[in-house]
């Protein structure tokens, strides 16, 4: 039998005739399944392109500690396999690498304040999957929220956002957390610094998961957001849930998750 070389899309449906037609058994196709969920590029790295298949989550190629070519490498690998790429904690060198030979085909979406990229190929668009908030307590924490709004926006979600909210003028708050209501949010990522208690704050007022950001905006008590940290997971106010310090990826993702689940008809 003929091996099965294609890739993406050409590649499971090949599999899945050549099963069909009973020209390989159950566990063969399995077998190839699997070469899909992970890509090999050079020796930099093995990118899961088909990690939003499997799981909703897209993989995202966090450029911190990587060398500006191979995360343009990385990129552009992701990008043609899945239509874009997905790329956070993007320094000024990277950016630079990125834009200085663009193939044709591709453009770039650059966040700076959420320090993201998303190459992509012209004409690919995420399809829409449902609606979430996003809350920054104050300004120092918006680069964290712009992250989860750009990871959500990539998982299809329309984003309601409204920053410099924090409790040092709660009245601030209700006007946006309103309009969020009325627009029935999923779910909502709250992001904030210092004692961090706009989340449990938020989670004492809605009827909708709030997921908690703490950053590492702060004083020197703050000890990098692990005050923030513990004031949030010893939260009273139940329906919160808690991600890493600066984590506004991972926010982005289980906002986004919830807000798919809502949207999907039983």
């Amino acid at each position: 039998m003929r091996q099965l070389f294609f890739k993406g899309d050409l590649f499971v449906e090949e599999i899945l005739r050549a099963l069909l037609e009973g020209k390989i058994d159950i566990a063969t196709a399995k077998n190839k399944l699997r070469v899909l969920n992970i890509k090999s590029v050079a020796e930099v790295a093995k990118l899961d392109v088909n990690r939003a298949q499997r799981t909703g989550a897209p993989e995202a190629i966090l450029a911190q500690g990587k060398l500006p070519e191979d995360v343009r490498r990385l990129a552009l690998a992701m990008a043609e396999e899945s239509g874009y790429a997905l790329i956070t904690r993007v320094k000024d060198e990277d950016l630079k690498e990125l834009e200085a030979d663009l193939p044709d085909g591709y453009e770039l979406v650059i966040n700076r304040q959420a320090r993201t990229v998303i190459l992509k190929q012209k004409g690919h668009s995420f399809p829409k999957a449902g609606k979430i908030g996003v809350l920054a307590a104050g300004t120092a924490d918006i680069s964290v929220a712009e992250e989860a709004v750009v990871t959500a926006t990539v998982m299809g979600c329309e984003v309601i956002k409204a920053y410099d909210v924090g409790v040092a003028g709660i009245h601030r708050l209700y006007g946006p957390l309103t309009e969020m209501l009325e627009n029935n949010v999923a779910a909502i990522v709250v992001v904030a610094g210092m004692d961090a208690v706009l989340p449990i704050v938020v989670s004492s007022n809605v009827d909708v998961p709030v997921v908690g950001v703490p950053t590492s905006v702060g004083y020197g008590m703050g000890k990098g957001g692990i005050a923030g940290l513990m004031t949030m997971l010893q939260a009273c106010s139940p329906g919160l849930a808690v991600v890493n310090i600066d984590n506004g990826f991972g926010a982005g993702v289980f906002a986004s998750l919830i807000a798919r689940q809502a949207k999907t008809p039983t």
